[in-house]
């Protein structure tokens, strides 16, 4: 593959916000001067330990150590390559890139073409959904009050029946087969590949940066004997449980909520009508059941790390809506956010209601949602004849566990009452039943776990124990280089270059800093965009992790320009420190050395310099 120009790449980064970019998957808010800060997507954690830094392109997760610049992020995230990472970005901002072989190459690695051919695909299908064939399409959509505006809202399309029409008009753009079959569009059969959806309405899955990366289908006619919905299959870029339908169109308005509030529908056609009816903020899982990473996706969009949010699910009122329901209950303890559950009047879902009822009635179901602790009881209790002792009892024993769940304190008195106006029972005898299920738990929770293998007990290498802020000691001279380096690292191409210079020149004393400064002295230009991400990379292990904690600190200051005074202080504070270091040793060496010498007086004049120096620095 063409390498591309180390100075592409640097123009490329120097000119793309880093915030826009993590923006796009985590909800982001200010953490202090030049810092942001939001739930880290790359481990789960109930308050946000991930920082970005924009003004020097770099992120840092206090949590899990995760550091590194816009093209580590995109990385890590979409697991592409280095190249990739670049291509993407230079086409975010329409910068032509160029490789050393001379010229501008096209795309041709692997992701980025599974990108461009779902795109391709997309684009096709709703072309088709415009031919004569897609009829019975249009009237699908028609019945569902969806017109042709709402179909180009969301993207919706048509595939054609027949074996091969989107494979032959996707090889003619250029795409192979063996590309097609890896982005999940055609399948294998004996006479070679065909295409994977045919005489269905097709929705263009989209991950949250609102990149195509799979399909939804739904069966029109009768001789289809398919399943009723068919999805893309699993993909480098497709994952089921990691995708929500929808998620790329309502991140704006969850962000902006207030409280943020996402609404989980079954299906497309609920999502549509949610959006259409005002409720923005619908999404959908893809063919599977709303689980833990559905969860992660959501928190880090939602940056739910307080109880403000809202997650209200929309299920219908059939068997399988009420248990769907539960199960979504059962994730509940994974939210900070406050959970409901809201089902219709009939059990209508949102698109029939917005059918028979109108937006309103989808806007108005918001208001009818209930707890979802509140819900879950119910259900418990249905089961049960409450007109008898017996039943009151056994419906007791079955609803305190979910009681006992929540670890609110202040809640869970609540709805201990609640059980017991559900059940006509005495609320002592309801608490004293909440208590022994919540004492029943927790010793489950302390019956002793098998103890994983440790790292290195099969012979590998043991990892290293990496020097993190936490561990430094509390000293007066710790402080004034921790301090110094964030200053350096974060403001260093505002300071002044001869006194940063001077200052980074002098050994520090704690030898995990006293690295990282080796690393920012080494750096060849501190002006050049980027500069602290490669010297911080560049810091020998096990400080590493050290020199990413100190460049995504928020620094001590109320604003930019008291942080570049600050910064600049601590610099000359360091060479303040420097200065009476050497003439205490001075001093001691002018009692072992006769006055009257070469020596003697010698030290004299650098005492007498020494003073001067101090003096200036004091002044400024």
């Amino acid at each position: 593959m063409p390498r591309i120009l180390q100075a592409d790449v640097e123009e490329v980064k120097s000119r793309t916000n880093i915030a826009d970019i993590v923006g796009e998957r985590v909800a982001l808010k200010s953490a202090g001067v030049g810092s942001m800060k939001g739930l880290c997507p790359f481990h789960d954690e109930k308050s946000p330990s991930f920082h970005v830094r924009p003004q020097v392109g770099y992120y840092h997760c206090f949590g899990c150590g995760a550091s590194g610049d816009v093209y580590s992020f995109l990385r890590e995230m979409d697991h592409v390559s280095f190249t990739e990472a670049v291509e993407r970005l230079a086409g975010r901002i329409g910068y032509a890139l160029h490789y050393e072989d001379g010229g501008a190459a096209p795309e041709t690695s692997g992701r980025s073409r599974l990108y461009a051919a779902n795109s391709a695909a997309a684009e096709y299908f709703r072309g088709q959904l415009l031919s004569p064939e897609a009829e019975s399409a249009r009237r699908f959509l028609g019945e569902r009050g969806f017109d042709a505006g709402a179909a180009a809202h969301f993207g919706v399309g048509y595939a054609p029946k027949g074996w091969e029409n989107m494979t032959k008009a996707l090889t003619a753009q250029g795409f192979t087969r063996e590309e097609l079959t890896n982005a999940g569009l055609v399948s294998a059969g004996q006479r070679g590949v065909y295409d994977r959806f045919r005489g269905r309405v097709i929705w263009p899955i989209r991950d949250v940066t609102g990149q195509t990366i799979g399909f939804g289908a739904r069966r029109l006619y009768d001789d289809d004997k398919g399943p009723k919905y068919l999805n893309t299959p699993e993909t480098p870029l497709y994952k089921k449980t990691q995708v929500l339908y929808g998620l790329d169109l309502a991140k704006r308005d969850i962000a902006r909520g207030d409280p943020r509030r996402v609404v989980v529908v079954e299906g497309y056609t609920d999502v549509m009508a949610c959006h259409l009816a005002g409720v923005t903020t619908a999404i959908a899982t893809c063919g599977t059941a709303f689980a833990a990473e559905h969860i992660k996706v959501l928190r880090r969009v939602m940056g739910d790390d307080s109880a403000a949010g809202e997650v209200v699910f929309t299920f219908d009122g059939d068997e399988a809506g009420q248990k769907a329901a539960l199960r979504a209950f059962s994730e509940d303890s994974r939210f900070t956010a406050q959970t409901f559950v809201a089902v219709a009047p009939d059990g209508l879902d949102p698109c029939d209601l917005r059918l028979q009822r109108g937006d309103a009635a989808v806007r108005g179901l918001m208001d009818a949602k209930v707890p979802m602790f509140e819900f879950a009881i119910d259900r418990k209790l249905a089961g049960y004849d409450l007109a008898t002792v017996e039943g009151q009892v056994g419906a007791l024993r079955a609803a305190a566990p979910i009681v006992a769940e929540i670890r609110d304190e202040l809640l869970r008195p609540g709805y201990e009452r609640v059980l017991a106006r559900r059940l006509g029972m005495d609320p002592t005898a309801v608490h004293h039943q909440v208590q022994r299920a919540a004492r029943g738990a927790a010793a489950s929770e302390r019956e002793p776990q098998r103890t994983p293998p440790q790292p290195g007990s099969d012979g590998s290498a043991e990892p290293i124990a990496r020097v993190r802020l936490a561990d430094l000691p509390r000293t007066a001279d710790v402080a004034i280089e921790r301090d110094a380096l964030m200053g350096m690292l974060q403001y260093g191409h505002q300071i002044d270059q001869a006194l940063l210079s001077r200052a980074v020149a002098e050994q520090f004393r704690h030898p995990g800093l006293d690295a990282v400064r080796e690393a920012i002295a080494a750096a060849p230009d501190r002006t050049r965009v980027g500069w602290a991400t490669t010297a911080a990379d560049a810091v020998r292990e096990p400080y590493r992790s050290l020199a990413g904690e100190l460049l995504m600190m928020p620094f001590p200051a109320k604003d930019e320009e008291r942080a570049l005074v600050s910064a600049t202080d601590l610099c000359r504070r360091l060479l303040l420190r420097a200065i009476e270091r050497e003439k205490n040793e001075l001093l001691g060496a002018v009692q072992r050395v006769p006055a009257d010498s070469d020596g003697g007086r010698a030290l004299r004049v650098r005492l007498r310099d020494l003073d001067q120096e101090r003096l200036r620095f004091v002044e400024s």
